[in-house]
């Protein structure tokens, strides 16, 4: 099966490819570099007049991409580190977003950004930061974050076409390398298998089936222990903290016989609540596991909604995130700032 960087690579080849409205823009994107990370490699030989390298300008690129999707164009801008976003909050803010509403909805922006996150490389304070949560509710943006147990090109793909929105697309740093499991192998009441076992049923979103429980494009995976008792806690996190999250869920079902449910939105913003809300009135209680800080975050969010909706059928909910630090520079001080599988088996042992 491909691999994240494969998946997002390919995707943008067959955007260009099958549209000349596509242009994607950013900085050091020409080949042979191909970007920090290697997502647009290969782009620029095959189409050199719409992949486009800029000055090291954030708020440049997303306010001339922004012109170029109000006049008809399909641009998709690549920031080279999340922690860059800042730069950009303005012509996203008070703009990009606002435009369809301030010109009585006569316009479109459908500008897709797209931008690596998080931690775990070493990168120091500045370049390893979970940084969408100051985006998350901002009116008119969608915001994204692709997983492995849904198709990445795909939602990338649809972002670029079916979206007339901006949309802020997160790419987790340690996702690119990582192999997307076979969808194949992934539909409603099928199996899929991963060593060690046991198995997992993994509903999608798509076709209507069980987590079909919001009306947008993005998916929304759940995933349930096979032939175990009753899920007692449901698990809800997002991007490469995913991961985490099935890694924990066999810890505790083997250590401590601790049976979940996982749920994987790839929709942040705004806030897919569907299969979270209906995963948790089966299990009463709800673990939420971001890579952001703890305050103020999309877990927090998550939980508040719940609680509102859900009343006294929540009998515990719990948030598991990074510290409320700057990112270390050094390895060992980094995973302790940083949540991690240990971290995600404790929570749920207190909560059960």
């Amino acid at each position: 099966m491909p691999t994240v960087l494969y998946a997002l690579n390919a995707a943008l080849q067959n955007a260009l490819a099958s549209d000349e409205r596509v242009v994607i823009m950013g900085e050091d994107i020409l080949d042979p570099y191909g970007g920090a990370f290697k997502v647009t490699r290969g782009l620029s030989d095959s189409f050199p007049d719409r992949v486009i390298t800029t000055p090291i300008s954030e708020a440049g690129i997303v306010g001339i991409a922004a012109g170029m999707a109000l006049r008809g164009l399909l641009p998709v801008v690549e920031i080279m580190f999340g922690d860059f976003i800042t730069l950009i909050a303005d012509q996203v803010i008070n703009h990009a977003a606002k435009f369809r509403w301030m010109y009585n909805d006569q316009v479109r922006v459908p500008i897709v950004i797209r931008t690596p996150m998080g931690g775990r490389r070493g990168y120091g304070p500045t370049h390893s930061q979970t940084m969408e949560k100051f985006f998350i509710g901002v009116p008119g943006l969608r915001v994204l974050a692709p997983n492995t147990f849904s198709d990445p090109g795909d939602l990338l793909s649809k972002a670029i076409f079916e979206d007339n929105d901006p949309v802020l697309f997160i790419e987790n740093k340690l996702l690119y390398l990582n192999t997307i499991h076979d969808s194949n192998r992934l539909s409603e009441f099928e199996f899929f298998e991963q060593t060690p076992e046991p198995n997992f049923y993994h509903h999608s979103k798509h076709n209507g089936t069980i987590a079909d429980l919001s009306n947008n494009y993005a998916p929304t995976c759940m995933l349930s222990l096979r032939d175990a008792p009753p899920p007692v806690l449901t698990i809800a996190a997002y991007g490469y903290i995913s991961e985490f999250a099935y890694q924990a869920a066999l810890n505790l079902a083997y250590e401590y016989e601790v049976f979940t449910e996982l749920v994987y939105p790839t929709q942040l913003s705004p806030c897919d609540m569907g299969a979270i809300l209906s995963s948790t009135k089966r299990t009463g209680r709800l673990l939420v596991v971001e890579e952001g800080t703890h305050n103020l975050g999309w877990g927090a969010e998550v939980i508040a909604q719940t609680a509102e909706n859900l009343g006294s059928r929540l009998l515990s909910a719990r948030r598991i995130a990074a510290l409320n630090l700057p990112i270390p520079a050094s390895g060992p001080l980094e995973e302790a700032v940083l949540p991690g599988i240990e971290h995600i088996i404790q929570a749920a042992q207190k909560m059960v």
